[in-house]
């Protein structure tokens, strides 16, 4: 979500490049898949470096998985394997389901991309620069709505779990994500209206840009977890309900929840720096990047995401599939972007780069780093997940060396 790991800032480097005790319906034994002992060999070779704690690896195609395991610890000191059923938060990987929830609302007559946003909210929201400008929810789903993250925003979203504070060598670097205790806890309606309305607690104008909607690409967490409040305003129900409703049950994602209680925690993994263990924090614009899951009901979601872009998805119509994967901005939105001239583009909440001939996204917390992406060429899909940030020297080549064994 809003945490920069040291690995992601060569994002998208491709040219280097509680579930159930029964299996799902996508797991298929292919164990005796002589590439999948050779890939078994590398990852944990790969593993053996010591970067990464714990961390699953995944392929997917059409036909479901091709490759699901996990390596290393979920708890290191209670020596807990890292397998493909452990769960964590996959941070802004979560975005993805929020483009999802809001073309099924669309669907269901709920909502119209181009609506304006406060048609559907349940209070104002306007940019104090140019407060006759109309923010639709397109905007928001292509992060050009005008509403940026500031400070205030980093310093409040981020809810200390258990009230557990981290050592002092770890203040300087993570300080920021556990000050607010649990108590502070508040519905993303209420915590959204205190950030973006006019008189909200924590408003101030600078969440928002001076220019117009829709002219500039600019990445904004507290946008999509606003789009989150359209749906669920809309609907007339939580976002979090929502999206069980209409995703994470049709796909049998039966480990997969927006928050602790929604899951069975003892399979959540522990989160480091390094060899610092990490406490657990929720997130009140939790949409933006909250979402709990594994490796093997992330899966289900890509294939979907997979099926969808060939015709074949059982979610959304094909015409609701053909919008989510639809570049939709002009070249001029990317005016600050290094690799616009690269092809980058964006649809609803995904990363689009038709240079690599990937759609998906990224995701980054403390303790946390997921990667889900899908080859339109080839029709394959990867995740990786871990649940370590490193400052070692070769942390990043070793992630991408992960990501790259699982092309």
């Amino acid at each position: 979500m809003k945490y920069i790991f040291i690995i992601l800032s060569t994002i998208l480097c491709f040219s280097c490049q509680e579930r159930k005790d029964k299996p799902s319906d996508l797991e298929i034994d292919r164990t005796n898949n002589p590439n999948n002992i050779i890939l078994d060999k590398k990852l944990d070779s790969l593993y053996n470096l010591k970067i990464f704690n714990g961390f699953s690896a995944t392929i997917v195609d059409s036909t479901g998985i091709l490759y699901n395991k996990g390596f290393g610890y979920a708890n290191v000191e209670e020596k807990k394997k890292y397998t493909a059923n452990t769960i964590i938060n996959i941070a802004s990987v979560s975005k993805v389901f929020i483009g999802m929830a809001l073309l099924k609302a669309q669907e269901m007559n709920l909502v119209n991309l181009d609506d304006p946003i406060n048609m559907h909210l349940p209070f104002k929201v306007i940019n104090p620069n140019y407060p006759e400008d109309v923010i639709t929810i397109r905007h928001l789903a292509t992060h050009t709505s005008t509403i940026v993250d500031t400070d205030i925003y980093l310093e409040t979203c981020y809810i200390n779990k258990n009230n557990i504070p981290i050592s002092e060598n770890l203040m300087e670097k993570y300080g920021t994500y556990y000050q607010n205790p649990s108590s502070n806890w508040i519905p993303l309606k209420e915590y959204l209206s205190k950030v973006l309305k006019g008189s909200g607690e924590f408003y101030t104008e600078s969440t928002f840009a001076n220019r117009k909607s829709g002219e500039i690409y600019e990445y904004s967490n507290i946008g999509a977890a606003l789009c989150g409040l359209v749906i669920e305003s809309a609907a007339k129900k939580p976002f979090s309900n929502f999206t069980k409703e209409h995703i994470f049950k049709p796909l049998k994602m039966h480990s997969t929840g927006w928050f602790f209680e929604d899951v069975d925690s003892s399979n959540y993994s522990k989160l480091y720096a390094d060899n610092h263990k990490l406490p657990y924090y929720r997130i009140l614009s939790y949409p933006d990047g909250g979402l709990i899951t594994s490796s093997t009901d992330l899966s289900s979601f890509l294939v979907e995401l997979i099926k969808g872009h060939y015709g074949n998805g059982t979610i959304l119509n094909a015409n609701s599939y053909k919008e989510l994967f639809k570049p939709q901005l002009q070249e001029k939105a990317f005016q600050e972007k290094e690799n616009k001239n690269e092809g980058y583009n964006t649809g609803l909440f995904l990363d689009l780069e038709p240079a690599y001939n990937v759609i998906g996204h990224t995701g980054g917390d403390p303790g946390i780093n997921s990667f889900m992406f899908f080859d339109t060429k080839t029709g394959r899909g990867r995740i990786l997940i871990t649940n370590t940030d490193s400052q070692k020297e070769n942390s990043g080549a070793v992630f991408y060396e992960i990501w790259n064994s699982i092309e």
